[in-house]
C-alpha cells in the first residue's frame, strides 16, 4: 500500500468523525424523546389494561350467560356439573374396586388372583368403557347422575378391609342442597365376591319430578377381552337375566346384535364373560328392563352391552333402594354358594345333560382336583372312569353287532328270495322273523350307543365352560380352555383358522380309526348304505378337524383319549367273543319255541275274547 493510499483512507475516517459530531442530537432534543417515549408506554400500557379489562369483563358476562344456560337447562344439578375427578379404591382379599366421583360409580371392577392371558390384572370392566348412573326428569331438565360430581364420605384414596375386620360403607353424596341429596352406598365386606349397594334419597320428592312408579337406572359396559381365543371367548360373553320365579335366560352370544324388552319383573341381571361375570340384584326386583348385546371389533373388546333397568320408585322423599353386586369367576361351586342362582349362567347343558354335570361330572371333577395338580391327568382319570362305567354298555353293543354279523349269510338268503322292490314288506317280515325266531334285536347295538351320547354330549358342555380349567397348561397346550397350537399360521384358513392345533389332530386321527372298526362290525348295514359308511369314516373325522381346531384343547384332549380307550376295549372284547360259538348259539336259541311277551299275551287274549263276543252276538 502506497503514501497517496493511507492518505485518502485518513480523509474519510475523519470526515465521519466530524459528521457524527456535529449532527449529534442536543440534551434538549435528547429529553425531549425521552419524554416522547414514557407518554408513548403509558398510553399502551392504559389501552393494555383496559383491552383486559374489557376481555374480563367480556368473559365474566359469557360465564354469566354459561351459568345462566347451565341452571336453565339443569336447574339445581348445574352446580354439580363441574368438578375435580377423584377416587377411592376398596378392596378386601377377593376384589379392587375404584369408585369415581364423576358419577358416584364403579370406575374399575379387578378380580384378584387372576390375570388376563396377555399377563395383565384381571378387570371386568375399565375406565370410561362403561356407564352406570340413574337417569330421570330433574325441576328443569333430563338428568343423568352420570355427569355429575358426588362427594366421597371418607378423605382416605384406599379403604383394605381384611378377614377379621367389620365391612366398610362408602357413601358418595350427590347434593343439591343441605336436606336435598342422593347417596349411592357401597358396603365392601371381607372376602367375599358380593357388596351392598344402596341408593338412598333424602329431601328429593320436589326436586325428581315426572314419576310414574319408577326411575331408570342405566347400566353399559364395553367387554374387554380377557382369554386366548377371541372366538370363543366371544360365543360364550353374553346377558343373562333371572325372572322372581327363579328361571334364568341368557340372550343370544353368537348373534352380532339383539335387544329384549323385559315387561315383567326381573330379579337380576348380569354382564357375563365366558369365566367371569357382573352380577346386579335387586332387592325387590326391577320393574322392567330394556337389553341390548352389540358385537364389536378387534379392538380389545367383544361386545358392547346396554341396559336400562326400572328400579320401583315413590317420592323421593326418604327412601331406599337396596342392591348386591357380584364381581368374580364363573366358577359353579362358587356362584352356588351366593344362592341368588347365578350358576345358571354356566353354560352345561339342559335336561340330562344338565344333570350329568351337575351331579357326575363336576363331582367327580373336583373330588380328583383335591388330590391331583395336573388338570391334563384329571382329564386322563376321568376319561378311565367313564369308560368303565359304560363298559358293560360297550360289550352289550359290540356283542349285539357280533350277532348281526355271524346272521348275514342268512339274511343274504332272504334277501335273494325277494329280490323286487314290491316285496320289500315280505323280505322284512321275514327278516324280523329270522330276528325273532334265534333272539336277536335289532336294536340291541344301538340302545346302548344312545345311552352313550347324553355323556358325550355333556363333555362337550363342561370343558369349554369349566373355570377349573382356564390356562391350565399341559404338554403344549398353554391353556386347556382354549385352543392349542403348535403353528401359527401367517394366513386364516376359512372355518379353520390361523394355527394348527395338534390335540384337534389326534382327536380326528383316533375318530377314524375308532368309526372304521365300528363300520367292520357292522358289515351289513355299511353294504345297504355305502354313503353312510364314507360320511362316518372319511366327512365326519374332516369336519370336527375344522370345527374343534379353535375350541376348547381340552376337550380335544377328552375325545383323543376317549377314541383311544374305545380302540383298546374294542381289541380286547374282540379276544373273548368268539363269532363260531355266538352262531351255535343262536341255532340253540332257534330250536325253542319262541316266548311270547306279556304284552303279546294280552293282545291275543283280547283278540280271543273279542271273537268269542262276535260269535255270541251271531247266535
Amino acid at each position: 500500500m502506497d503514501k497517496n493510499t493511507f492518505i485518502g483512507l485518513g480523509l474519510i475516517f475523519a470526515i465521519l468523525i466530524g459528521f457524527s459530531y456535529f449532527n449529534r442530537p442536543s440534551q434538549e432534543e435528547i429529553e425531549l424523546a425521552k419524554r416522547r417515549s414514557d407518554s408513548l408506554a403509558i398510553v399502551r400500557a392504559e389501552n393494555e389494561k383496559d383491552f383486559k379489562a374489557a376481555e374480563f369483563k367480556a368473559q365474566q358476562q359469557t360465564t354469566a350467560v354459561d351459568s345462566a344456560k347451565l341452571t336453565e337447562q339443569m336447574g339445581s344439578f348445574a352446580k354439580l356439573s363441574t368438578g375435580t375427578t377423584k377416587y377411592i379404591t376398596l378392596e378386601n382379599e377377593l376384589i379392587r374396586l375404584k369408585i369415581s366421583t364423576r358419577g358416584g360409580r364403579i370406575y374399575t371392577a379387578e378380580i384378584k388372583g387372576y390375570k388376563t392371558y396377555s399377563g395383565d390384572s384381571l378387570a371386568l370392566f375399565t375406565g370410561n368403557n362403561n356407564v352406570f348412573g340413574l337417569q330421570f326428569w330433574g325441576d328443569k331438565n333430563d338428568i343423568k347422575t352420570q355427569d355429575l360430581f358426588f362427594s366421597p364420605s371418607t378423605s382416605d384414596t384406599t379403604i383394605v378391609v381384611k378377614e377379621g375386620d367389620n365391612p366398610y360403607s362408602l357413601t358418595m353424596r350427590l347434593a343439591i342442597a343441605e336436606n336435598s341429596f342422593i347417596d349411592f352406598v357401597y358396603t365392601i365386606p371381607p372376602k367375599s365376591h358380593l357388596i351392598d349397594f344402596n341408593i338412598h334419597f333424602t329431601g328429593m320428592d320436589n326436586i325428581i319430578t315426572a314419576r310414574v312408579g319408577s326411575i331408570d337406572l342405566l347400566w353399559e359396559n364395553d367387554m374387554p377381552r380377557l382369554e386366548k381365543g377371541k372366538d370363543n371367548e366371544s360365543n360364550y360373553t353374553t346377558v343373562a337375566y333371572r325372572y322372581p320365579n327363579g328361571e334364568v335366560e341368557t340372550m343370544s352370544a353368537t348373534s352380532d346384535k339383539e335387544e329384549e324388552k323385559l315387561t315383567t319383573k326381573v330379579q337380576w341381571v348380569g354382564f357375563k364373560h365366558q369365566f367371569f361375570s357382573t352380577f346386579m340384584v335387586a332387592d325387590q326386583s326391577f320393574s322392567n328392563a330394556d337389553l341390548m348385546v352389540t358385537k364389536l371389533g378387534d379392538d380389545g373388546f367383544t361386545k358392547r352391552f346396554v341396559s336400562r333397568l326400572a328400579l320401583p320408585f315413590e317420592k323421593g322423599a326418604d327412601e331406599t333402594i337396596k342392591f348386591k353386586m357380584y364381581f368374580g369367576p364363573n366358577h359353579f361351586n362358587t356362584l352356588k354358594g351366593y344362592e341368588y342362582g347365578f350358576e345358571e349362567v354356566v353354560p352345561l347343558g339342559s335336561w340330562i345333560i344338565k344333570w350329568i354335570n351337575r351331579y357326575v361330572v363336576i363331582f367327580v371333577f373336583d373330588l380328583l382336583s383335591n388330590s391331583i395338580a395336573s388338570y391334563g391327568l384329571i382329564i386322563l382319570l376321568l376319561t378311565i372312569i367313564i369308560k368303565l362305567f359304560l363298559f358293560p354298555l360297550t360289550y352289550k353293543s359290540f356283542l349285539s353287532q357280533a350277532k348281526m354279523r355271524v346272521l348275514k349269510p342268512q339274511i343274504d338268503e332272504i334277501n335273494g328270495k325277494f329280490p323286487k322292490k314290491e316285496d320289500a314288506l315280505k323280505k322284512q317280515q321275514a327278516v324280523m322273523g329270522l330276528y325273532k325266531k334265534v333272539g336277536v334285536s335289532p336294536l340291541g347295538g344301538c340302545i346302548p350307543m344312545l345311552i352313550q351320547f347324553p355323556i358325550l354330549f355333556a363333555m362337550f358342555r363342561f370343558f369349554p365352560a369349566s373355570f377349573e380349567l382356564r390356562q391350565e397348561s399341559f404338554l403344549w397346550a398353554d391353556d386347556l380352555s382354549s385352543y392349542d397350537s403348535i403353528l401359527n399360521l401367517p394366513f386364516e384358513i376359512p372355518f379353520y383358522g390361523d394355527h394348527v392345533s395338534l390335540f384337534t389332530i389326534l382327536m380326528a386321527v383316533a375318530l377314524f380309526f375308532t368309526t372304521r372298526i365300528s363300520a367292520e362290525q357292522m358289515s351289513d348295514s355299511n353294504a345297504q348304505l355305502p354313503g353312510m359308511k364314507f360320511m362316518m369314516l372319511y366327512m365326519m373325522p374332516v369336519m370336527l378337524l375344522f370345527f374343534f381346531n379353535k375350541y376348547s384343547s381340552g376337550l380335544s384332549y377328552y375325545y383323543f383319549l376317549s377314541n383311544l380307550f374305545t380302540l383298546g376295549q374294542t381289541y380286547l372284547i374282540r379276544q373273548f367273543v368268539d363269532d363260531a360259538k355266538i352262531l351255535a348259539k343262536l341255532h340253540e336259541n332257534a330250536k325253542k319255541p319262541v316266548k311270547k311277551s306279556k304284552f303279546q299275551e294280552k293282545i291275543e287274549a283280547l283278540s280271543k275274547q273279542k271273537e268269542q263276543q262276535q260269535k255270541l252276538r251271531k247266535r
